[in-house]
């Protein structure tokens, strides 16, 4: 239809083109009040400084080949009423904002004016009026269609604006549905202890989470959170971590501000991101693992999502800040801090536990990146407050986790390396970490603890349909593999064998708000001792995102 129009208007396009922006002008005006937010408002405030050109030559991005470039040059060189950006650009693709509109019709008109005070008939010719009259002839079924439209478009407008949640908030919620059970012989017990009874029950639990996100600027994102769930580690009756789910958690299904924290650019180049309560690093930077990293929607257990080092100084307060966030090569750094609400001895912003950390990301393609990570974090174990030494929060071995014992002060530098390469149906998926433990106080004091660990996933994508992913992890969780600290349950000082983690699950898309996941999570010689039966975790998870 447009190039038509053009194609029949060859004496004065500016003169079509206002009687055609008038025609219109209720459609673009409602259509324009549902879009216009902060983005497209600042878009408004660059084409103020819009400067007028004398010759279509002077846009760069404008071609004699483009389809309406014989309308543009007219308007331009004719009648001299449209200016282009302050880099020589007309950026003719782009949609009009209802600012922009006003003002290149006002200009338009304006010229129209001019010329016809200045009697200059051989410009605005009654040859000009005659072909708008058969152009609004030709075009009175689609302008009819258009008001039919217009009318529709206000009515439902008016019910949003009556009915809309916020101006400036959205709300985006999950809820896990999930049925799950542990099998094996024997639950995991320390080495050297006598083997109990697994003795299990089928489990069917939930979690819910309503996210609230805030705009002010178009830029800039405050999210508060809401949490209900009650699922029960299963880790009681497994006799280990390594089973836990990961989505696991229980408050009874009380409603909580489990999140709160607001996030800005700088700058172009620097994206800062402040949280006021349950700081967690893997919700703030890249974990490498992006099919499996959600608790809701990824692995389906806590090990599988994504490296430890990335739970480093989980919860509390914290600053993320992230220099480059969209460029090939990027830089994040991190301060959380446990208690910092605490002004009590050995707590608040400094004094309490801490977590530094730093991320170098190399990205220079959807298919491989790369990143080198390193977490320096010192714990407190404040017994009073039933909070003790958990170096990477409960995922690994319990020795891995608590090397020193309690009533010790702990102060780790973790070392690791994650990637991912990615193919059009196929991403493979990997991390390796190293940590060294030191015992600052306690009886263990000057003892120190070397712990590794790592992982692969394979995630096949559409696999029997479309939104499907068949996925494969198998890795080793936390190990103490040396240094001078003594495991005293199991009279030695490292873990003396090896578990190793296998999940298998399938990600099944019903539509795109409810994902079903079957899977297996099976744990070989839990925490780390071989003389531990291996366990099996069978889980059903549906997911509803809203």
């Amino acid at each position: 239809m447009t190039k038509r129009f053009w194609n029949l208007f060859k004496v004065s396009p500016v003169v079509v083109a206002a009687a055609f922006f008038a025609a219109n002008s209720a459609l673009a005006a409602e259509v324009n009040e549902q879009l216009t937010n902060v983005a497209q408002l600042s878009e408004a405030q660059e084409s103020n400084n819009m400067s007028q050109v004398t010759s279509v030559s002077q846009f760069s991005d404008v071609q004699p080949t483009d389809w309406a470039f014989q309308a543009l040059q007219s308007l331009v060189e004719r009648y001299g009423c449209i200016a282009g950006y302050p880099n020589s650009t007309y950026r003719g693709n782009r949609a009009l904002t209802r600012y922009e509109f006003a003002a290149g019709l006002n200009a338009c008109l304006d010229r129209v004016n001019e010329l016809i005070a200045t009697a200059t008939a051989d410009l605005v010719s009654k040859q000009d009026l005659a072909t708008l009259q058969r152009l609004q002839e030709e075009y009175s079924a689609e302008l009819a269609t258009l008001r039919g439209r217009v009318d529709g478009l206000e009515a439902r407008t008016a019910e949003l604006e009556a009915n809309q949640f916020s101006t400036t908030t959205k709300l985006v919620g999950e809820a896990v549905f999930a049925a799950s059970d542990v099998f094996g012989n024997n639950r995991a017990v320390p080495g050297g202890a006598p083997a109990q009874d697994l003795d299990s029950n089928t489990t069917f639990s939930d979690r819910v989470r309503l996210n609230l996100f805030s705009s002010f600027t178009g830029k800039d994102q405050l999210q508060i959170r809401l949490n209900a769930n009650n699922t029960v580690s299963n880790a009681a009756v497994s006799g280990t971590n390594m089973t836990r789910l990961a989505f696991d958690g229980n408050n009874n299904n009380s409603v909580v501000i489990d999140k709160l924290n607001y996030a800005f650019n700088f700058s172009d180049a620097v994206r800062v991101k402040v949280d006021a309560t349950n700081a967690e690093l893997y919700e703030n930077v890249n974990t490498f693992n992006p099919d499996f990293a959600s608790s809701g929607r990824g692995a389906l257990s806590r090990y599988g999502r994504f490296s430890p080092i990335y739970r480093q100084g989980q919860g509390g307060a914290g600053l993320t800040v992230t220099f480059n966030p969209k460029g090939a090569i990027s830089l994040t750094g991190a301060y959380i801090a446990r208690t910092a609400n605490d002004p009590t001895l050995n707590n608040g912003l400094l004094d309490g536990d801490n977590a530094i950390f730093g991320q170098l990301s190399f990205q220079p393609s959807k298919a491989f990146n790369i990143g080198l990570t390193y977490a320096r974090t010192y714990q407190t174990n404040l017994v009073n407050n039933n909070v003790n030494n958990n170096l990477f929060q409960s995922t690994g071995s319990a020795f891995a986790n608590n090397p020193f014992g309690n009533n010790t002060r702990t102060e780790s530098n973790n070392y690791g390396v994650e990637a991912t390469f990615q193919l059009s149906k196929l991403a493979i998926s990997g991390w390796g970490g190293y940590t060294t433990a030191d015992a600052l106080t306690g009886a263990n004091a000057g003892t120190d603890a070397d712990i590794w660990y790592w992982a692969g996933s394979l995630a096949l994508r559409d696999f029997g349909g479309e939104g499907n992913v068949l996925g494969v992890i198998f890795g080793q969780p936390p190990r103490v593999t040396g240094g001078s600290i003594k495991n005293v349950a199991a009279n030695t000082n490292l873990d003396d064998d090896k578990s190793y983690h296998l999940e298998g699950l399938y990600k099944f898309k019903v539509s795109d708000n409810i994902q079903v996941t079957p899977g297996l999570l099976v744990i070989f010689n839990p925490e780390h001792n071989d003389a531990n039966d291996t366990e099996y975790v069978g889980t059903l998870r549906t997911t509803f995102t809203f």
